[in-house]
């Protein structure tokens, strides 16, 4: 019997893989806006982030998210980010 095959994908904070559900999306929609991604299928441009408190405050701190979605990313999207883990 086939063992059913787990989705994993990056942080980008720490660069090690994770199944999809220990990751939280971040996603850049086609008009530019920043939304928390909760389903995982939102269309546009995403990023994932560890649900750790810690790696959420190193890609504030780095704005690491910024580089990668090309876009000013506001403290209120890092607040609900937190917010959602806890």
């Amino acid at each position: 019997m086939k063992t059913k095959k787990i989705p994993t994908r990056t942080c980008v904070v720490t660069k090690e893989k994770y199944p999809k559900q220990e990751l939280i999306r971040v996603v850049r929609t086609k008009d530019g806006n920043i939304i928390v991604d909760e389903t995982g299928k939102a269309n546009g441009h995403g990023a994932y982030l560890k649900k750790d408190v810690d790696v959420i405050l190193k890609a504030k701190k780095t704005k690491c998210l910024n580089r990668i979605l090309n876009v000013e990313i506001e403290d209120s999207i890092y607040e609900e980010i937190i917010n959602k883990i806890n």
